[in-house]
């Protein structure tokens, strides 16, 4: 609707500029040649009749002049030029003679003019005059006939008279005048059907390069000009808004890009100011306890409370082996770090995942024989992946120790489970470990990959757990952009993940 209107408002400001403009031209061009009929037309039409009767003058004195004429062609001559200009002739002999004449009445009329007689309503003007030639004009107001009149003495003595009717020039002006009216009436009428042809003509391209513009204002640039093969100043124009629409377009993504980047980089500094702050944290909150039982068994060393050798001993085991959690703990954090926020370059080779596993239970053996849990690997064919083998160990080991942890007998297993199968869906390798045991509330699916998180809410540290090797797994499998995560069995928890 708002299309339609714009285009209509368009074509009728073009209809009426144009009609507007033609009219004035047209209107201005009649009142030219009006002002010409009525100013320049009767001294334009009596010079034109002045020339011919002097040219007439001219060749019948030649006539005369010429011997080899008879008397019989200088007449039959004259009456050509009488009857081609639509003159009266009358010529008289030096003796007063009429010699020739082409009208009975001429003779008397003549004698009138040029014996300067005058009538009432008659006037006589002279228009050329030198001395063998006087030419005057007649006008007769009561019976509205006006005549050129031309009295020259020819070479041989004759006088010749040439009479010239002359139709009333201000008459012939007016009926010009109204028949100018009428077809400047008839000019504006055609030239407002021409003008609604040649605006639908040139308002359709400008309507269609308009939409184009306004497209752009509103930042959309996939509508081009279509170019015709006229090449004509719009075609121009056309490819102007087109080239101009590219650049602006490539000019608006580049911003955009640029602001996503600058975005980013934002984002990234919050991120990094964020982590800055909850590595402080959770480190502070983390050592607190090994610290403090560092301080209390030092002290307890320094203060001598046990005498005894073993005693002694037992207080030193205990304080390298926070020290160690301490180191462990501070060495994942890092780590967890780095793989967050790509400072870690993940070198993919191929390799058989099928001997990794098999390698990572094997150094796993004297936990798993500790807590007498027994482990199958459904599938040992060889699986070649491609991934950093680095990191998928680090996955799968923390995956099998966080099963280690977790096991307890069901219906009389106490088991891990470990699987390899193809993911019809994704196409792509799911690895996942299942031990039996307790199986996680809905709320933990989603608490057990944050870091420090423990399932144990007591945080017993006996197992020698950190709560980061999850949080770790979560950053590996964020950066290879695939699935991972945990689900209830009928007899435990599966984790899984895909590469």
């Amino acid at each position: 609707m708002k299309k339609l209107k714009i285009k209509e408002k368009l074509n009728s400001s073009v209809y009426t500029k144009l009609f507007l403009t033609m009219s004035i031209v047209i209107t201005i061009i009649i009142l030219f040649l009006v002002l010409i009929n009525n100013i320049v037309l009767e001294r334009f039409y009596y010079n034109s009749k002045l020339e011919e009767v002097k040219k007439s003058y001219k060749k019948i004195n030649e006539l005369y002049t010429n011997e080899e004429y008879s008397e019989a062609k200088i007449e039959a001559e004259i009456a050509t030029i009488s009857s081609k200009n639509d003159f009266d002739v009358l010529i008289k002999s030096d003796k007063g003679i009429i010699t020739y004449s082409t009208d009975k009445n001429l003779k008397i009329n003549l004698e009138k003019i040029y014996d300067a007689s005058k009538e009432e309503g008659e006037t006589t003007t002279t228009l050329y005059k030198t001395d063998t030639v006087e030419i005057k004009k007649v006008k007769n107001t009561q019976e509205s006939f006006n005549f050129v009149f031309l009295m020259g003495i020819l070479d041989n003595g004759y006088t010749l008279y040439i009479r010239v009717p002359i139709a009333p020039i201000q008459e012939s002006a007016k009926i010009s005048n109204e028949l100018l009216v009428g077809v400047a009436a008839v000019a504006i009428i055609i030239a407002g059907i021409c003008t609604s042809f040649v605006t639908k003509k040139f308002t359709k391209p400008i309507t269609e390069l308009n939409e184009i513009a306004t497209r752009m204002s509103e930042l959309d640039f996939s509508k081009k000009y279509r170019i015709n093969d006229s090449a004509d100043e719009i075609d121009n124009l056309g490819k102007s808004i087109n080239k101009m629409s590219d650049k602006l377009e490539k000019t608006i993504k580049q911003l955009q890009e640029s602001n996503i980047e600058l975005e980013r980089d934002v984002e990234e500094k919050s991120k990094i100011e964020e982590m800055r702050t909850r590595f402080i944290s959770d480190v502070s909150h983390e050592l607190k306890t090994p610290i403090a039982l560092i301080q209390g068994y030092a002290e307890g060393l320094i203060d001598n409370v046990n005498d005894d050798e073993e005693s002694r001993k037992y207080y030193a085991e205990v304080i390298l082996d926070e020290s160690n959690k301490m180191d462990k703990l501070v060495k994942q954090l890092l780590e967890l770090m780095k793989i967050e926020y790509g400072e870690r370059a993940f070198n993919d080779t191929e390799f058989n995942i099928t001997e990794m596993i098999e390698e990572v239970v094997r150094k796993c053996d004297m936990m798993i024989k500790e807590k007498e849990i027994k482990v199958k690997i459904k599938n040992k064919k060889p699986v070649i992946v491609n991934a950093d083998e680095f990191y998928i160990e680090q996955v799968i080991t923390n995956y099998l120790t966080n099963a280690i942890k977790h096991t307890k007998k069901v219906k009389d297993k106490k088991e891990i489970i470990i699987n390899i199968e193809k993911n019809k869906k994704t196409g792509k390798n799911r690895i996942s470990v299942e031990n039996t045991g307790d199986k996680l509330d809905t709320e933990d699916f989603e608490r057990v990959w944050k870091r420090f998180y423990k399932v144990d809410q007591s945080r017993n540290r006996a197992d020698g757990g950190t709560g980061i090797g999850l949080s770790i797994v979560k950053a590996i499998m964020t950066n290879y952009k695939t699935d991972y995560g945990v689900e209830n069995t009928d007899t435990g928890v599966r984790f899984y993940f895909e590469i």
